[in-house]
């Protein structure tokens, strides 16, 4: 069995390894690649988000609100609660009529260190609206808006804007209601439990659909990349340096997923322990082996500081680094 680890160094020393699954599809959801078990069944987490967001726009809720480009990257998003992200969707919620305390999420320290360390400096009191997945929120509220459903519950299983939700992840992915596994994520809305290789089949598919909503949704996340993360964050610097070449998506316990269009081809990866600091790295590690075995010119080298993150001391002192080993077994 292929298999692909990331090792964490401490002066020279391995100090852990992490074990990667991993699965590279074509649309058809052909296995093209993999590592591990690419038929691993995990919680898709906030790697799912371009696909809850594909209702809103389908639907006709973001036309109708007035939502361009930004707001369709911020709902895709797990931004880091910088100004531009939490102004954004304040914005998002006035226009379809919802105020803050309608967001189910609720609110937790930012992603990015920068801000958390200047919000608790400024003694902010986090809302809602810090979530980072406050723009997937409220765009949840424009559908429920939009087709006069009520907001109340809107999260939940069963409630007619997740019933929405379940079809589309169900269109996308190729899987029945029955093979779904619906659990309910750190933000309170629900998550769906599937196989590496659905979610990666699901990716292929956006990277390549002529459906209008479906190029809407990568197009935003594409060029606006800094509203899919933010500044530093691996997701934001990859498709700033990729240009188009790749969509990606992280979510939460190690998942990330991305597709690479030119080839019609989406992978989806799972670290197996859960530990989200090895989930970049072994991202950038499936894109260079692609790359390399499809003659793709991809980013990856641009992005070390994501590839090989440093580890560091208390005190900022470099004392080692993650880096990926091991190779996947093409088909």
């Amino acid at each position: 069995m292929s298999t692909l680890t990331i090792e964490a160094t401490r002066s020279g020393l391995v100090e852990s390894f992490h074990t990667v699954s991993v699965a590279v599809v074509d649309t058809e959801g052909t296995l093209v690649a993999q590592a591990g078990d690419p038929h691993r069944v995990t919680y898709w987490r906030s790697a799912a988000k371009p696909f809850q967001t594909m209702p809103m726009v389908r639907d006709g809720a973001a036309e109708h609100y007035g939502f361009g480009a930004r707001e369709l990257a911020l709902a895709c998003g797990s931004h880091s609660s910088e100004p531009m992200h939490r102004a954004l969707a304040a914005s998002m919620l006035r226009a379809c009529g919802c105020e803050e305390h309608q967001l189910a999420c609720g609110p937790h320290p930012p992603l990015s260190q920068a801000v958390a360390d200047e919000a608790m400096r400024a003694g902010v009191i986090l809302t809602p609206r810090w979530s980072n997945c406050s723009g997937k929120h409220a765009g949840l509220l424009a559908l429920a808006r939009h087709h006069g459903w009520d907001t109340q519950g809107y999260e939940r299983a069963g409630h007619p804007v997740q019933e929405r939700v379940l079809d589309e992840v169900m269109r996308w992915t190729g899987q029945s209601r029955d093979a779904l596994k619906l659990g309910v994520d750190g933000c309170r809305a629900v998550c769906f439990g599937l196989s590496l290789r659905a979610m990666a089949t699901a990716y292929a598919r956006l990277g390549v659909s002529p459906e209008p909503a479906a190029r809407q949704l990568r197009e935003a996340m594409v060029t606006h990349p800094e509203l899919v993360a933010g500044t530093g964050r691996p997701c934001t610097d990859l498709m700033a340096a990729a240009r188009g070449a790749v969509v990606a998506k992280v979510g939460a316990e190690g998942v990330y997923c991305a597709a690479i269009p030119e080839v019609g081809l989406g992978l989806a990866l799972k670290v197996e322990d859960g530990d989200g600091r090895c989930s970049p790295p072994a991202l950038l590690a499936v894109l260079r082996q692609v790359g390399e075995q499809r003659g793709l010119s991809l980013p990856v080298a641009e992005l070390r500081q994501h590839a090989e993150p440093v580890l560091r001391t208390t005190r900022g002192e470099p004392i080692g680094e993650l880096r990926a080993t091991g190779a996947l077994r093409f088909h």
